[in-house]
């Protein structure tokens, strides 16, 4: 990719089926506007677990997503520069609120990419100056819907670098993220996108277990609302043969709405 005719071929073929993949995502999962309220990506974000390439948006095994992934970060202009990785949860659901939050399941800064360079090993980050906040498995508790778990390249002004010490003092809780707050905090620009998904699954307990989370005892259940509208009058083909000599044909109409259980069993 050290040519500018290799960048342009890789740009326009990541345009094709790659990028209307992703911006369908972004439109289906309603990432736009409830993570940010524009984004169009403009660098191409691909996501290994364990040497399995992810489609965006599919459904994880939790057990794989123990293993901090691998991202293949293409940039399609010349240069290296510095971008800050961010994975959060957008799915945390908060009974006593009665509502979802956000949480951080990792942040790196000062990663430097190019054209050249575009493999990104999570694990292998530097500890000491790029890592802010450590991985966290990717988990969803029992009854509670799918969790979105989104990946963000965004990338730093150009010669800057980030205090690393302050980001640690800002985000190391993990709940209560938010990715446009820390964006316009530190000026930075999104460039890339990827996501994946997680259900409580038969593994779930286990991997929360390890990484210290608590929750896997709890369930969470729907909570049943009855409609407020009056029950409609039988009419037609049900109102006329409501009377005791139709009685044989009753049982045909049981499941016909309209008709109250009370009518049905006299």
């Amino acid at each position: 990719m050290d040519k500018p005719i290799y960048r342009y071929y890789a740009e326009r073929k990541w345009r094709g089926l790659p990028y209307r993949m992703i911006a369908q995502r972004i439109k289906q999962l309603n990432i736009v506007p409830d993570v940010l309220p524009k984004f169009d990506p403009i660098t191409d974000v691909q996501l290994f677990f364990r040497r399995i390439k992810v489609v965006p948006g599919a459904i994880l095994d939790s057990r794989i997503t123990e293993v901090p992934p691998r991202l293949k970060v293409q940039v399609f202009d010349a240069g290296e520069r510095l971008v800050s990785v961010v994975v959060m949860d957008s799915d945390v659901p908060n009974a006593d609120k009665d509502t979802f939050e956000r949480r951080c399941h990792y942040l790196a800064v000062n990663v430097p990419i190019s054209p050249n360079q575009p493999s990104l090993p999570l694990g292998r980050v530097n500890k000491e100056t790029q890592l802010a906040v450590p991985w966290l498995p990717a988990f969803s508790q029992k009854g509670a819907p799918y969790h979105r778990l989104s990946v963000f390249v965004l990338e730093q002004k150009r010669g800057e670098t980030l205090d690393i010490n302050k980001i640690r003092e800002l985000y190391s809780g993990r709940d209560g993220f938010s990715l446009k707050s820390y964006r316009d905090k530190f000026g930075l620009t999104p460039v890339g996108f990827n996501i994946f998904r997680t259900i409580w699954d038969e593994g779930t307990a286990g991997v929360m277990e390890r990484a210290g989370e608590p929750g896997a005892d709890i369930e969470f259940k729907f909570k049943r609302v009855f409609s407020l509208k009056e029950e409609k009058a039988p009419r037609g083909w049900e109102a006329k043969r409501q009377k005791p000599k139709y009685r044989g044909l009753w049982k045909y109409s049981k499941r016909i709405h309209g008709i109250s259980r009370g009518r049905r069993n006299k």
